[in-house]
């Protein structure tokens, strides 16, 4: 081929490539590292296009990706190691061990099977999970690509691609790797992508290829594409790529508009062609990701601390035993025969010997202090928590998508009722990600009938009864032919169906709904008809406002490359149906920077018109200095759309003389085919034309939350869960969401840091990376530092307002260094929620380990999107929702639940049961409705050393108990023919008493008692009498012992006061902390102590047939909260109760023991008859 010895002359030229890659840079290569993310370093790759054999010498990875856990070789010796990172375990193998050598006193099989049951159980686990991520690899690897080869398409898997190759990717297909974008079958060499998988957007983004590449479309063209890339190294940042094309010694160069990300997927394009740039592991989107972490809960941990103290315990005791041992021994003791080739153990002349073997014989004989049954029933019993409490709620059951809870692993049980810090994602997690036309503002009069949540949130807090009128109005208000539909929730009867004409303002009217109409750069699919259309737009946004032009009677229906056709309904005259043209002569599109879009229309008539749309604050700059009568009433009508949650746009146009646009048009023309500062240049030469507006009105849309949002999460902030929300979305977009979930209010002090300022912006423009890193860096440590020293001074006066931070993924990535993530962690902790946007997978997950690591705090990621995997695998705990963006948030989190808002239950309820684990303490509603109990989680208040040393006393006090009645018993004991009890006898009169007074003394720490508790502790000491009844009469050393003992007073005295005596310590400290000193859930329990049982069980519910409507109905009713007695007064007169209610409302106010102490002298008072 001709270009084959151009292309072997660039690749020999090894020298010409260094110094055009120094000439990039302009400096030696040098990498800023700030934390894991790393800002654009001048360290580059050069790949050579559609040919292999150039690219080999440099042995670029693979496309094959694992995400697995283990290999082969890997499995075994690092699931051994997973499993012997438990202390338990190790201790359990140390003694197996030790029972399997001859100075062991029991059989090793007590030791060996039980552990080798739990160890092969746990491994059978985590290969089955293992094997599920294997599979999901094996088929993204095998998944089909069509790569050039000898001038046609060839179809090879995923895996194979190299880079460098030459890729075909149709519609509806996802990139297999990062990917440079050459050509599309779509006019001006463009092509619109989905992100869903990287930043949780459904909405489409536009991506236009290098204009010098746009033939390269078909094989016999693409063949020609000799190229060579320049670009950065591969990095973590998905939103910035820097580099140069090298094509017939032209150099071009590529931004991030030019490069398709791996996961991506391909929408309203038939095709396109794209060169492969980053493969397999070192596509961005891998490497956004984490290896699959092995979780652990806090209390698993906090038990290895137990167990190490218990064993410290243990060696003691067993050392002090042994020195005995090794004192003591003599050959004195004749009778013993130990002069006789005894063993070391026994050997008097080796006292040293006697001490070891002597200690690990105690250590075997005593291992039972650390029972490991005691672990394999708390293993069944998280198991059943799972299987039956969480997995069969229908609390928690979504009957729309069929979808129940699940829980995917049982190890984290407890946690969920420790949770303090909640991670979520925005898209598909808080909201459903759709956007309805909702109000707007026409000429200075509001258009519209309804209420956001936020509304209805603030008629809850004035009253009940005020919301209730409102919505009675709202109702006889609403058209009976009101339209709802996918974006569009609007009724106003005097602008529908061509009312409008009727207002004072008909030409208005008709310009707002043109703008509606025409700004815009969604597509069509569908036939061209209102119902069966399609529009796929840019942004959720975008979607709704031409959704709304089309019920306003201004159907958009068609769109050519230079044209739009609107069928417009009662434009010139009531009743009339007219097909317009419109041509499009300039598109302004919108940025970040803008903020706006505009459009250049051209009517029929020759009439020319600027039509543009934006946030406030942009539109009202360019206004021209007339009519401020209806700039301030349109304010007003923002600020009221704003409090209720709905995300305001302005919309504006122009009239332009046909002269003024041609020497306009001439500017942007130039500003268009330029190779350097492309985005500047248009900007400015926008800035010419976008002025002198005229204001039409505003548009308010309402981003629809997921039911129950609002409430689920006010809920959760009573239970003293703290929640940020960590989202891709842009910082507009994230506040009002924040706003429209409570979560941010007007009473609010905000701190916003932002990367989008004048400042910035002049140094990024001067494109100097180490400059940019190290302006930014001195940026953000300012911004940081004064927020701190505001939050510690709004902290320390006594009526400050709440505190929340917004920050953006850039100025993240550096507030997220070494020498300012602390300062960072002391702002985001002094604020009641944070706010992260436009951040990145990775810095999701940094954020979340940051207060996992950094505060101590147990943490909760949830999300619905495979951009959220690190997030939740970061956390202590994953939640993934079942939505609408596949399942790769669900098959790596933990748990998974349909909705956001069953966190309540999935937290409050078995959260809590979870945590205390022995027995539920109050009812399913009475958790919800008291969500305060969950801060005793939180606090840990059931698992505190001081716990543990109070079980621990009161375990001693038990046993010399015992041990008194053992020495009682071996002397004065005596059977029916007179003897003295024998050590048979004593020990099993002794065991029976300490499993009788153990499984009371479970009874005596339950919280509530049902029949199940009477069933298992009664069949427990039945159990043991059915056993010592058959093994008596099976074994010589106890024959008979049993029955014997069973026919003398003194036994059936002795198992009746022994327990009495030695639970007697344990019933007085639960009386006194009872009465004096309660826990909340006591005091809830007191207060619903007359309530009758609830015996729905609607937590243990299975589901094994769909509910119909009418019985899901009837189901919902009868588990509404009823208040069945009503009590005196008493709980909520009595002081003793003032700390848990004033802790509802946020006030602290201690406990007075005197007072709680008063219920006593009520419970011997007759209570009042109910009447039924």
């Amino acid at each position: 081929m001709s270009g084959g010895s151009g292309w072997e002359r660039i690749r020999s030229t090894r020298g010409g490539r260094l110094s055009r890659e120094t000439s990039l840079t302009g400096r030696t290569a040098r990498t800023v590292r700030l934390g894991r993310v790393q800002p654009q370093a001048p360290g580059y790759r050069t790949i050579y296009c559609n040919d292999r054999e150039a690219n080999l010498p440099v042995r670029f990875k693979g496309n094959s990706i694992s995400t697995t856990k283990y290999n082969f070789l890997t499995f075994l010796p690092k699931g051994l190691f997973e499993q012997f990172r438990r202390v338990a375990n190790c201790y359990f193998l140390f003694i197996s061990i030790l029972s399997m050598t001859p100075i062991s006193p029991v059989n090793p099989v007590t030791n060996v099977v039980p552990l080798s049951l739990v160890l092969f159980v746990s491994l059978i686990k985590e290969a089955f999970e293992d094997w599920k991520r294997l599979q999901n690899d094996m088929v993204i690897n095998n998944n089909p690509v069509d790569v050039l080869h000898d001038q046609v398409w060839e179809t090879i898997p995923w895996k194979k691609l190299q880079v460098g190759d030459i890729v075909r990717i149709k519609q509806d297909g996802f990139f297999p790797a990062d990917l440079l974008f050459l050509a599309s079958t779509n006019a001006d060499g463009v092509c619109y992508i989905e992100t869903s998988n990287l930043d949780g957007e459904t909405n489409l983004k536009i991506r236009k290829a290098v204009e010098r590449t746009w033939d390269y479309l078909i094989p016999e063209k693409a063949v020609e594409f000799k190229g060579e890339v320049q670009c950065e190294q591969p990095n973590n940042s998905l939103y910035t790529f820097t580099g140069n094309l090298i094509i017939e010694n032209q150099t071009l160069p590529l931004s991030p508009n030019q490069l398709l990300l791996r996961g991506c997927s391909l929408r309203n394009t038939e095709y396109i062609v794209a060169a492969v740039i980053f493969t397999g592991h070192e596509t961005k989107v891998m490497m956004n990701s984490m290896n699959v972490p092995s979780k652990r809960s806090t209390l698993e941990r906090k038990l290895d601390k137990l167990i190490l103290t218990l064993f410290g315990t243990l060696f003691g005791m067993c050392l002090v035993g042994a020195i005995g041992s090794g004192i003591f021994i003599s050959s004195d003791y004749y009778y013993l025969e130990l002069q006789r080739g005894v063993g070391l153990e026994f050997n008097p002349s080796s006292r040293f010997s006697v001490v070891v073997l002597t200690l690990f014989t105690l250590l075997t004989l005593y291992s039972t202090i650390i029972p490991i049954s005691l672990y394999v029933s708390i293993e069944m019993i998280k198991f059943i928590q799972c299987a039956q409490f969480i997995n069969k709620d229908l609390h928690m059951y979504h009957v729309e998508t069929d979808t129940p809870a699940l829980a995917r692993t049982s190890n984290l049980n407890e946690e969920l009722g420790q949770v303090e810090y909640i991670f979520s994602d925005k898209t598909g997690t808080l909201t459903r990600n759709l956007m309805e036309f909702f109000k707007c503002s026409i000429g200075g009069e509001v258009y519209g009938t309804g209420f956001t949540e936020i509304e209805r949130g603030g008629a809850q807090r004035i009253g009940a009864k005020l919301q209730e009128d409102n919505v009675q109005s709202l109702q006889a208000q609403r058209s009976p032919h009101a339209v709802h539909e996918k974006g569009f929730n609007f009724d106003d009867s005097r602008i529908m169906r061509g009312a409008w004409r009727n207002e004072s303002n008909p030409d208005v009217c008709k310009e707002f709904f043109r703008c509606l109409a025409i700004c815009h750069t969604v597509l069509t699919e569908g036939d061209e008809s209102p119902d069966k259309i399609t529009y796929q737009a840019a942004s959720p946004d975008e979607a709704a406002l031409v959704t709304a032009a089309k019920n306003f009677g201004f159907f958009f229906y068609r769109r050519t490359p230079t044209m739009i056709y609107v069928r417009e309904s009662h434009a010139e005259k009531m009743g009339t149906i007219t097909d317009v043209p419109y041509e499009i002569l300039n598109v302004l599109e919108f940025n970040s920077t803008r903020k706006r879009q505009s459009v250049v229309c051209r009517y029929a008539d020759g009439r020319l018109v600027l039509y543009c749309k934006g946030a406030d604050t942009v539109i009202y700059e360019r206004l021209a200095a007339e009519s401020d009568e209806l700039k301030k009433i349109t304010r007003e009508h923002l600020e009221q759309f704003g409090s209720a949650g709905l995300r305001t746009l302005c919309l504006a146009y122009k009239d332009l003389h046909p002269e003024t646009y041609e020497s306009w048009n001439e500017k942007f023309i130039q500003a268009k085919s330029s190779l350097r500062d492309r985005e500047k240049k248009l900007d400015e030469v926008a800035e010419l034309i976008e002025k002198d507006l005229i204001l039409i009105g505003a548009t308010a849309i309402e981003d629809k939350l997921q039911e129950g949002v609002p409430t689920c999460i006010e809920t959760l902030a009573r239970a003293g869960i703290k929640i940020w929300v960590l989202t891709g979305d842009k910082m507009e977009t994230a506040i009002n969401i924040a706003y429209a979930c409570n979560l941010i209010n007007n009473d609010m002090k905000q701190f916003i840091i932002s990367s989008e300022t004048d400042a910035i912006r002049e140094v990024e423009e001067k494109g100097d990376q180490v400059e940019i890193a190290r302006f930014m860096k001195e940026e953000v440590k300012g911004e940081l530092k004064r927020c701190l020293e505001e939050a510690q001074h709004s902290l320390c006066t006594v009526s400050g307002p709440k505190l929340t931070l917004v920050i953006d993924g850039k100025c993240l990535m550096y507030a997220l260094d070494p020498s300012l993530r602390v300062m960072l962690l002391n702002l985001s902790l002094n604020c009641s929620s944070v706010v992260c946007c436009r951040v990145s997978p990775l810095q999701k997950a940094q954020v979340t380990s940051l207060v996992k690591k950094g505060a101590r705090k147990i943490t909760l990621s949830i999300g619905d999107g495979a951009n959220d995997v690190s997030m939740i695998q970061a956390a202590h705990i994953g939640v993934g929702i079942s939505g609408l963006e596949g399942m790769q948030a669900v098959m790596a989190s933990d748990f998974a639940i349909a909705q956001f808002r069953f966190l309540t239950d999935l937290l409050l309820v078995h959260g809590r049961l979870s945590y205390l684990r022995i027995c539920k303490d109050v009812s399913t509603a009475l958790s919800k409705k008291y969500p305060e109990l969950y801060k005793e989680g939180i606090r840990n208040m059931f698992f505190k050393w001081r716990v543990v040393w109070t079980w621990a006393f009161f375990s001693v006090y038990q046993s010399l108990i015992f041990y008194h009645f053992v020495t009682i018993s071996g002397t004065s004991g005596k059977n029916l023919s007179g003897r003295m009890f024998g050590l048979w006898d004593v020990s099993t009169m002794a065991f029976t008493c300490v499993v009788i007074t153990v499984n009371l003394r479970l009874l005596l720490m339950c919280n509530s008692i049902t029949r199940w508790h009477y069933i298992s502790v009664g069949g427990s000491i039945l159990a043991w009498f059915v056993f010592i009844l058959i093994y008596s009469l099976l074994r010589e050393n106890v024959y008979f012992v049993i029955y014997v003992l069973m026919g003398t007073f003194y036994f059936y005295l002795t198992i009746i006061l022994v327990p009495i005596v030695a639970l007697l310590g344990d019933f007085i400290y639960q009386g006194v902390e009872r009465w004096f000193f309660p826990y909340d859930y006591q005091i809830v329990q007191e207060m619903h102590r007359n309530d009758p049982e609830d015996n729905s069980r609607a937590g243990l519910l299975e589901i094994g047939n769909r509910l119909t409507p009418q019985e899901e109905r009837s189901y919902a009713i009868a588990q509404l909260p009823r208040e069945l007695s009503k009590h005196t007064g008493f709980a909520f007169d009595s002081p003793g109760y003032e700390s848990f209610f004033a802790a509802q409302l946020g006030v602290h106010a201690p406990q007075k023991a005197w007072d709680v102490a008063r219920r006593a002298s009520m419970r011997g008072k007759p209570k009042p008859s109910k009447k039924h």
